[in-house]
């Protein structure tokens, strides 16, 4: 058997709040395959993007070990650092705050293209048109500024800059709960088509066990910073074993599990 493409464990961080310390998260372990989407679901302030920036190395991991390809993830300094994360990238709920909005989209995914050496600037315009396309936009949006396109355009654009690395794993931070049903159901089917062609791995982060469904293998339930629950989606949606769970079913009307749910 392979070995997993990301492997967490022990993973715990302590935060200071009113001079009161706190743990946000204790002992945190999952692992993802090649290719999989794992749901890490929970209530807000379960812990959950705490999981997301410490992977991204926002901030550092109190204790526990994260092996991303078989590399200590937590010991990478330097170049080595940035080499691993071209293959690890993130999506954000909301592309207008975490990206400058006046840039323009060619801007946004030129960056990328630069900072790794992918492509030489003259290849880059046909790059970043290229990228476009695979998420669903015209070429012609590379001249707009981050705000002037709709909210749909712009995750699909922070999908396209994730995209421009070819990373094996893509965070994905309540990356559709910003946005309209249609519009995260298309993201939904957009993320999923790009994971059967590319074979790229998820992590998706989000509350919504409604939008978990349609796109998850495998769901890890945290609450108050512990891993509460894992199984196979399905499972997991039809027959709660956890409180935490059975909660984030009851409050999701269209639950419980139908035949689309992947297994």
């Amino acid at each position: 058997m392979s070995p997993a493409l990301l492997e967490v464990a022990g993973l715990s961080k302590r935060f200071s709040r009113g001079g009161k310390g706190f743990a946000a998260l204790d002992g945190v372990g999952f692992s993802i395959a090649a290719g999989e989407t794992l749901a890490l679901v929970g209530p807000s302030g379960s812990g959950k993007s705490t999981v997301a920036r410490i992977l991204l190395r926002l901030i550092e991991a109190d204790a526990g070990s994260i092996r991303f390809e078989g590399e200590d993830l937590l010991r990478l300094r330097g170049g080595a650092l940035r080499a691993t994360r071209a293959r690890l990238q993130m999506v954000f709920q909301d592309p207008l705050a975490a990206f400058n909005p006046r840039a323009t989209v060619a801007r946004l995914l030129d960056d990328p293209l630069r900072i790794h050496g992918i492509v030489d600037r003259g290849g880059r315009p046909t790059a970043i048109a290229t990228l476009l396309e695979r998420v669903g936009l015209a070429a012609e949006l590379a001249g707009r500024a981050v705000h002037e396109i709709s909210g749909g355009q712009r995750q699909r654009v922070a999908i396209a800059r994730a995209l421009a690395t070819k990373p094996a794993l893509i965070v994905l931070d309540e990356a559709v709960s910003a946005l309209d049903v249609l519009v995260r159901a298309d993201i939904l089917r957009l993320l999923a088509g790009l994971q059967k062609d590319e074979g790229i791995a998820y992590l998706f982060i989000s509350h919504d066990l409604g939008a978990v469904r349609a796109v998850a293998h495998r769901i890890a339930i945290i609450d108050g910073g512990k891993i509460v629950e894992q199984g196979a989606a399905r499972a997991v949606i039809a027959s709660p074993a956890s409180a935490t769970g059975k909660a984030l079913v009851a409050a999701t009307p269209e639950l419980p599990v139908t035949k689309e749910t992947v297994s």
